[in-house]
């Protein structure tokens, strides 16, 4: 029989704390944080519950035989099951997002859904797989950015796409392991967005006049947010570097996913948004405690 155990381990339901704050760093850029964030945020990760669950619908054959000890391939998850679940968060997530956001979440909603399921059934495995995942989020985060001006969300949505392409590169050897130069390249991009990240908008504050202590905390705090993701994340790929063995890549994959909401957070701050950014960064603590329950990958 089936439990809730079972669907957490199979929607990986740890790793969804790394969801929502695409939705309120892409609210925060484009000014549109309000009442709809919280529920375009649990839309997002009704999509990503949905997501997980189709990966391993569509991953049955090949768990069977890497992992077996997965919900589907273990027998506790039937494969209709999976599949029904994956179609009917779908369907959730898309209604909850226009009913909230209209037709302007709606319009993102829809191909953000659309990616997921492509990635899962046809791009995962193909050298596309990285750059199909990177969109899904970065979608995620225009979806929050709906109700504003979302063009001013796209650096934040760029940068976390950057981020996800180097989690989902390395995904890919969670199995078989990987040579040295994927995680190189997989470091260099994390610093690369890390940078992004930290890097305040517009003029440094001493510029524009304004000197007090709580105005240089905000400016720093994004700087501040963008180190510890990069210096937790990059560490774990650095240990890929020197033992690229697949339990090496794999706890840097967990590390990435873990590790976001800090990223998260620093684009929150960025936003403009600083107190609600600390509140973003304090997911990826959470999340590594949970995961240590329940697989994030």
């Amino acid at each position: 029989m089936t439990t809730l155990a079972d669907l957490a381990e199979l929607v990986r339901a740890p790793a969804a704390l790394s969801v929502p704050g695409d939705v309120v760093a892409g609210a925060a850029a484009a000014g549109a944080l309000g009442p709809r964030t919280p529920a375009l945020a649990g839309a997002s990760v009704l999509l990503y519950w949905a997501g997980m669950a189709a990966n391993d619908w569509a991953d049955r054959g090949l768990d069977a035989v890497e992992r077996p000890e997965r919900p589907i391939p273990s027998g506790r998850v039937t494969p209709a099951a999976a599949v029904g679940l994956a179609a009917g968060l779908t369907v959730a997530g898309v209604g909850l997002a226009a009913a909230v956001g209209g037709r302007r979440a709606a319009a993102l909603a829809v191909p953000l859904a659309a990616s997921i399921w492509g990635y899962d059934l046809l791009a995962k495995n193909t050298a596309a797989g990285p750059a199909v995942m990177a969109v899904c989020r970065g979608l995620d985060v225009l979806l929050g950015a709906s109700g504003g001006r979302v063009s001013r969300a796209l650096p934040a949505a760029v940068t976390v796409a950057a981020h996800t392409w180097t989690v989902t590169a390395l995904s890919r050897r969670e199995v078989s392991g990987a040579d040295a130069a994927l995680p190189m390249r997989t470091l260099a991009g994390t610093a690369l967005v890390a940078a992004s990240a930290a890097i305040p908008p517009g003029r440094p504050a001493e510029q524009v006049g304004v000197r007090n202590g709580s105005a240089r905390i905000a400016a720093a705090l994004p700087a501040v947010l963008a180190g510890w993701y990069a210096a937790r994340y990059g560490a774990a790929q650095a240990e890929v570097v020197r033992d690229p063995s697949a339990g090496r890549v794999r706890a840097a994959v967990g590390a990435g996913i873990t590790g976001l909401p800090a990223l998260q957070g620093a684009l929150t701050a960025r936003g403009g948004a600083g107190l609600l950014g600390l509140a973003v960064a304090a997911a990826a603590p959470l999340g590594r405690r949970l995961a240590r329950k329940v697989s994030p990958t």
